[in-house]
């Protein structure tokens, strides 16, 4: 279920955002600190891997089935949350890549869609790095559900909602 809300709301504010500003001037929501821009996206976070979007898609159909056959094991609420917030922004992102352009059903590129992002956190202003990247729905979804599997994990808590015991040496 949480998959697919993040997933609508993936597409649905990627729509709206490419009618409303494609081609445009971003939108300024507050002043440095948040502002919608439209750019594509043909490599990973922080545009690492620019022109390698044909592993970024196999890549990211690859963790739709792996979260799809590890659901099955769920027992969980919490990691039933994380995996539906992988699911969604994954397949947010993967969609992308399979349909917006340059691919496209009927044209000769497949596979290598570029992810549409739009949120933009403190243009210009923000402190070590020059930018913090420019990122959609499913971007932040994939984020969140990393750092709770992260947690889930350090905290010992299984798929199956077990929570496995350290042994002593």
């Amino acid at each position: 279920m949480l998959a697919a809300v993040v997933y609508a709301a993936d597409l649905i504010t990627k729509t709206v955002v490419l009618e409303a500003l494609e081609g445009k001037a971003p939108l300024v929501v507050i002043q440095d600190v948040l502002q919608f821009r439209v750019i594509f996206n043909s490599g990973a976070a922080f545009s690492i891997g620019t022109g390698m979007t044909f592993v970024f898609t196999l890549i990211a159909a690859a963790v739709v089935v792996a979260i799809v056959r590890t659901a099955r094991k769920l027992g969980s609420r919490a990691w039933a949350i994380t995996l539906g917030l992988l699911l969604g922004g994954a397949l947010g992102n993967l969609t992308d890549r399979l349909l917006r352009y340059p691919s496209g059903i009927g044209r000769s590129t497949q596979l290598q869609g570029h992810v549409v992002d739009f949120i933009e956190v403190l243009p210009g202003h923000f402190p070590i790095i020059d930018y913090f990247p420019v990122f959609n729905i499913a971007d932040s979804a994939i984020v969140c559900g990393g750092i709770l599997a992260v947690i889930l994990a350090w905290r010992n808590v299984q798929i199956d909602g077990s929570k496995e015991v350290a042994k002593d040496d």
